[in-house]
């Protein structure tokens, strides 16, 4: 019952993401502004400038961009539901909540996962133009690839969160940009005001770039992962309980 409850509310918002042109424009728009930075913009992120069979710029660039992709995704989620009046109707079905809530999610992050795997075309170009063909460090690049994954399920279900405190798109599209960005740089801040250098290092880690760092050298770490699914499973239960509050 719980799984068919998942697949069903994802199957569900995956059609409504991708009835809609808006879907196919949230999309583009990373993949352009995404594109335009790594192959056509002259900066320090620019592969042909650069002059290395190299893709780091994506990672650098990916975190602060799904900063709109994430929030664009995840803010019609619950708050659209209660702009139409559904959401009553969806929480009186004879399923857990938190079901619900990890459907819309999961919905959420394979829209992602579908962005990302379209970036595969650039690490192909990438191992096509360098001498000699296919000198890439491909475990850096994968190392990285599965950090920006473990990143997104984070912004999702923040996003997710988002959604359901809020009652408009547009603001739940700004909660979800400022809290995703807070997590994710906030915490080097603070640790940057930090006088103990033990004390800095505790704050640094709390948050996301610390470990989306180091699971970027490619190094998959124990620590790294649970760091993710912990605090991307505190969010959705944060959801399950602002739903049941709601009820």
């Amino acid at each position: 019952m719980f799984l068919r409850t998942v697949l069903s509310i994802s199957k569900r918002e995956l059609r409504s993401f991708f009835g809609s042109v808006t879907g196919y424009i949230v999309i583009a728009i990373f993949l352009a502004g995404t594109s335009l930075f790594l192959w056509v913009f002259p900066n320090n992120y620019n592969v042909l400038d650069s002059g290395y069979a190299s893709l780091d710029g994506l990672f650098v660039l990916a975190p602060w961009l799904f900063l709109f992709l994430c929030p664009a995704i995840t803010m019609r989620l619950f708050a659209e539901e209660k702009q139409q009046g559904t959401l009553e109707l969806l929480l009186a079905r004879p399923a857990s909540k938190y079901a619900i809530v990890l459907g819309k999610a999961l919905s959420g992050w394979f829209i992602v996962i579908i962005t990302l795997l379209i970036t595969l075309v650039w690490y192909f170009s990438i191992k096509f133009l360098a001498e000699p063909a296919g000198n890439v460090d491909s475990g850096a690049f994968w190392g990285s690839f599965i950090g920006l994954l473990l990143l997104s399920a984070v912004y999702i279900a923040i996003g997710v969160f988002a959604s359901a405190i809020s009652d408009n798109q547009v603001v739940a599209f700004l909660l979800a940009a400022v809290m995703c960005f807070v997590l994710f740089i906030g915490f080097d801040f603070l640790s940057s005001l930090a006088t103990d250098g033990s004390l800095s290092q505790t704050i640094s880690l709390s948050g996301i770039d610390a470990h989306y760092k180091s699971i970027s050298r490619g190094v998959i770490d124990s620590r790294d992962l649970l760091y993710f699914v912990a605090v991307s499973t505190l969010f959705l239960f944060l959801t399950e309980f602002v739903l049941k509050k709601r009820k």
